[in-house]
This record gives structure tokens, C-alpha cells and sequence, in this order.
């Protein structure tokens, strides 16, 4: 029996920081488990969740404000060691008899700090040079609590990092989980391993091996049914199910008819084909372009693709036969965004991969990649074996293509896309950036211009093309690729796909812009 993979975790309190996932991606490529809950969950929750230690996110507020977020005071006695980064160590200055005050200058990105003490949180650091970090804060430590010692000081911040080794309860004024602090790294796994004696236990290719057999066990002789996009998550989720129970998963592939060129073949060639799955694909392009006739906003878009969804997934469903799971790709970012920093939210996204089934369905729902990360899954899916060009797929929006033709979408509209789009990701991993940009791809515009090919005046479609860098989709910038390669796609669009004589770049970060276009 291998130790089991959550024996070893970390709970993180969010206070609002715009990092607070950063800290979670940090401790889980150190391979221990950790999970984000908000500030005031109750002690009770806590105490069920058995942490090896806690960490207090940073978040905008100011500890004397009126509605500033404390969480349960219960969490000083539960003997587990607590880092807190920004203000949750103000948090813990305050509430432990320290003072906090506004600092008489704002310390705002790179700062140099001086390490005193290297016993455990710096353990490894070099004590006669200064180490770049990030700060982000308008107050500082002005008294420490009793018991609390000083392990780094700045220029602007006497109190950097302090600690109180009996107690193990630490705070750092900067942010050891981002880029710009280049050792934050080596601090949190001091954390984790000397502090709160972690074992690197949270691998992918355990945590398949769990999760295969602990779907077995719960599923048991039970037929479960998984919406099959063909995209990174829902793929997982398949093989996943496919090794646990076999036959008893049957999958269900919807051709909408707004796929990207050759898709459809390319997936029922890996599932139907390779794994042998239990596949059932439906082909309802014809359905769908119908609905869609004559439509061209957007949201309305999205509304008739996720209705005609439902109601064509509902319909196979029915002819399988008696099922009583749904498995989605929910991951975990779709878990933390359903819960607000302050508490449980009212509103929870909507965009998950089925997106939503009738009430009367009464399925139970199988999330296996429910408490991993995007970059988690796609490790998941390199143990299972699953090919690299599917794992390390680009995100594609739910509704297809339809939010990348701008107004009607007609099969004339699709043809265009489909082409110009191929070529355009022909050349992006002919030039070896395919994996090292977020997304690429192309746009059909609801416009005309003027052109001239060979003697003759033109007057046709305009493709956009958007390349774009990106970490989480929260932020983007586009990307800087080469002007030959943007030359080169550019004119085998034009002279290769009929309809289109002009192609345009697209230099609109996020925000202002979104990612896509509609």
C-alpha cells in the first residue's frame, strides 16, 4: 500500500490576494497537496482538513479597516505551523499584540532584503549578501508581537520576515511566490519540508494511481457517461474512467459542425479507435448551423450552442441506456472561482464542460481532475500515455468557432475559418512556438476590403490573426512573434484560402481586450 498522496497537506487562507493561486501552483510543484479556502472558514472545517500547516494569503485590505478579513483566532491553537505572506503577516502582528502601521513609503515591486537568521525559513541563504524580492505594500511591521524575532529587514521594512520558532508562526512582508522574487521558491520549501516536515508525496503519476483505484471503488459496477470534446480536460477524464472501469464508461462526441479542420476525424481516430473506448459520436452539424441561421450576437450564440448541446447530449444519453454518473473536466480553478474570498458565492460558473444537464437527468457528477491545476492535468495525461499533441493541446472555447467568425455563421464562413486557421497553426509548430504561447489562432471578420490578385479588383473577407501570452487566461499580452513567420502566414492565407485577400495582427492585450473576440 503506497502512502496516500493527501496524508501530507497545506491549507491556504485567502485574503484576496491576486496571487493566492500562485501560492497553491508554488506548493504543488514542491509535490505536496494544498487547497485554497476563504479567509473565514469555520474551525470546525479546518480542523477536518488536518493541515501540516497553514498559509495566510496576502489581499488588498488594511488591517484597521472596518471590514478588514479576519479569520477564526482558533487557528493560533491548532499547533501547525502558519506563514504568513503580506497581509496575513499583518494579520498576525496584529492579532498577537505587534502594531502594524502605514509606512512612510509605499514599497512597490523589486527590493533588496537582508537575511539575519538562515536557521529555517532562509535556511540555505547566504546572510552577507542582500536577496531580491517582491514587495507589494503601503504598511509595515512597526512592533512585532512578543516572542517574535526578526529573520530579515529592507531598507523600507525593519521587520521583513519574522518568526517565532517555539510557536513556529512566520511572516514575510513580500511575495516568496512569484517570478519576481527569485529564491521564493527555496522559501516555501523550507516551509513545507524543514518547518512543517512535509514528504513530496503529491506526484501525477500517484495521484492516477489513486484516483483510478478509488474510481473503481466508488463506481463500482455503476455506467457513467462523459461529454468528449476532444480537448485536454475532458480526454483525461475519459482515459482516466477508460483504465478504472472500461466498458462501463461510454463516451459521447457531439460534432457540432464548428470544430477546427479534421477534428472530429482526429478524435474519433484516438478514442474509437486506439483506446477502444465505448464511443458514440454524434453528428449534428446540420442541427446546429440551422439554429444558428441569421444570428450574429454573440450571447446569443453561446445560448443556442449550449441549448442544442444539452438537448442532442441528452437524447444519445437516453439511448445507452440506464446510467447514473456524468464524469465532467472540471478542474480546480473552476472550484476556487465558484467561491468568493469573503465566502461561499452565489453564482457558480456556468462554463464546465457539458455545461449543465435537466434536472430530471438526476446524474451524479465524477470530477476525477476536480483539485488539479491545467498544468497538472496535462502531466496526468502524459503518465496515462495520452499523445503529447493532444495533452499539450491549446485551450479552445466551448461554443467553437462560432465566437471566432464575428456575425452570421454560415458553412461558406466555416470553410474560411477552418483553412486559414490550419495554416496559421501549420506555421506557428512549424516554428516551434505551438507550446510556447497560450493560444493562436485565427479570426473572420464581419468585413470587406479592397484588394487586387492579378488584374483583377476583389473585394472579400479580412482574417484576423491573435497570438497571445499567457499564464491563467486572467491576463494576456500578445505576442511578439516573427515577422517572417507572420509574413508567411499571412500569404499563404491569402493565396491558398478563396474568399480572403487581406489578413491583419492583432495587438490588443488583456485587459483592455479579451483573449477572444466574441
Amino acid at each position: 500500500m503506497i502512502d496516500n498522496i493527501y496524508d501530507d497537506k497545506i491549507l491556504i487562507l485567502d485574503f484576496g490576494s491576486q496571487y493566492t493561486q500562485l501560492i497553491a501552483r508554488r506548493v504543488r510543484e514542491a509535490q505536496v497537496y494544498c487547497e485554497i479556502h476563504p479567509y473565514n472558514l469555520s474551525i470546525q472545517r479546518i480542523k477536518e482538513f488536518s493541515p501540516r500547516g497553514l498559509i495566510l494569503s496576502g489581499g488588498p485590505s488594511n488591517i484597521y479597516a472596518e471590514n478588514a478579513p479576519f479569520p477564526d483566532k482558533g487557528i493560533l491553537d491548532l499547533e501547525v505551523p502558519i506563514l504568513g505572506i503580506c497581509y496575513g503577516m499583518q494579520y498576525l502582528t496584529h492579532i498577537l499584540g505587534g502594531k502594524v502601521a502605514q509606512a512612510k513609503d509605499r514599497e512597490y515591486g523589486n527590493a533588496g532584503i537582508n537575511i539575519q537568521d538562515a536557521a529555517d525559513l532562509f535556511y540555505g541563504f547566504d546572510t552577507k549578501m542582500p536577496h531580491t524580492v517582491w514587495m507589494s505594500h503601503g504598511d509595515r511591521i512597526d512592533r512585532m508581537p512578543e516572542g517574535f524575532s526578526v529573520i530579515a529587514d529592507s531598507n523600507n521594512s525593519p521587520v521583513a520576515a519574522m518568526a517565532n520558532t517555539v510557536k513556529k508562526i512566520l511572516g514575510v512582508q513580500f511575495h516568496p511566490e512569484v517570478a519576481h522574487t527569485p529564491d521564493g521558491m527555496k522559501i516555501l520549501e523550507n516551509f513545507l519540508f524543514r518547518i512543517c516536515g512535509c514528504e513530496p508525496t503529491w506526484t501525477m503519476a500517484s495521484f492516477a494511481n489513486q484516483t483510478i483505484r478509488e474510481l473503481r471503488e466508488s463506481i463500482g459496477d455503476e455506467k457513467v457517461i462523459c461529454g468528449l470534446s476532444g480537448g485536454v480536460d475532458s480526454s483525461v477524464t475519459a482515459v482516466l474512467l477508460h483504465n478504472a472501469i472500461g466498458k462501463q464508461l461510454s463516451c459521447i462526441f457531439v460534432d457540432n459542425g464548428l470544430l477546427r479542420k479534421e477534428e472530429a476525424q482526429e478524435v474519433v481516430k484516438l478514442f474509437q479507435g486506439h483506446y477502444k473506448m465505448d464511443f458514440h459520436l454524434v453528428d449534428a452539424s446540420d442541427l446546429f448551423l440551422e439554429k444558428l441561421k441569421n444570428v450574429t450576437d454573440p450571447e446569443e450564440k453561446r445560448k443556442i450552442i449550449g441549448r442544442e448541446f444539452i438537448t442532442v447530449f441528452e437524447k444519445k444519453a437516453k439511448e445507452i441506456g440506464k446510467v447514473k454518473y456524468l464524469a465532467q473536466g472540471t478542474l480546480y480553478p473552476d472550484v476556487i472561482e465558484s467561491v468568493s474570498f469573503k465566502g461561499p458565492s452565489a453564482t457558480i460558473k456556468s462554463h464546465h464542460n457539458v455545461g449543465g444537464l435537466p434536472e430530471f437527468m438526476k446524474l451524479g457528477l465524477v470530477e476525477p481532475l476536480r483539485e488539479l491545476f491545467k498544468d497538472e492535468v496535462r502531466l496526468v495525461g502524459k503518465e496515462l500515455g495520452i499523445p503529447r499533441d493532444l495533452i499539450m493541446r491549446q485551450p479552445f472555447p466551448g461554443p467553437g468557432l462560432a465566437v471566432r467568425i464575428l456575425g452570421e455563421i454560415t458553412k461558406e464562413r466555416l470553410n474560411i475559418l477552418r483553412n486559414a486557421d490550419a495554416i496559421l497553426n501549420e506555421e506557428i509548430i512549424e516554428a516551434g512556438l505551438y507550446e510556447k504561447v497560450w493560444q493562436s489562432f485565427a479570426v473572420l471578420l464581419p468585413v470587406h476590403t479592397v484588394g487586387v490578385m492579378g488584374d483583377e479588383r476583389t473585394y472579400e473577407n479580412v482574417i484576423a490573426i491573435r497570438i497571445v501570452d499567457s499564464l491563467d487566461a486572467m491576463t494576456a499580452d500578445w505576442t511578439r512573434v516573427p515577422y517572417d513567420l507572420l509574413a508567411r502566414a499571412s500569404n499563404r492565407i491569402i493565396n491558398n484560402v478563396r474568399g480572403v485577400n487581406r489578413v491583419v495582427y492583432d495587438i490588443s492585450s488583456k485587459p483592455p481586450s479579451t483573449i477572444e473576440w466574441e
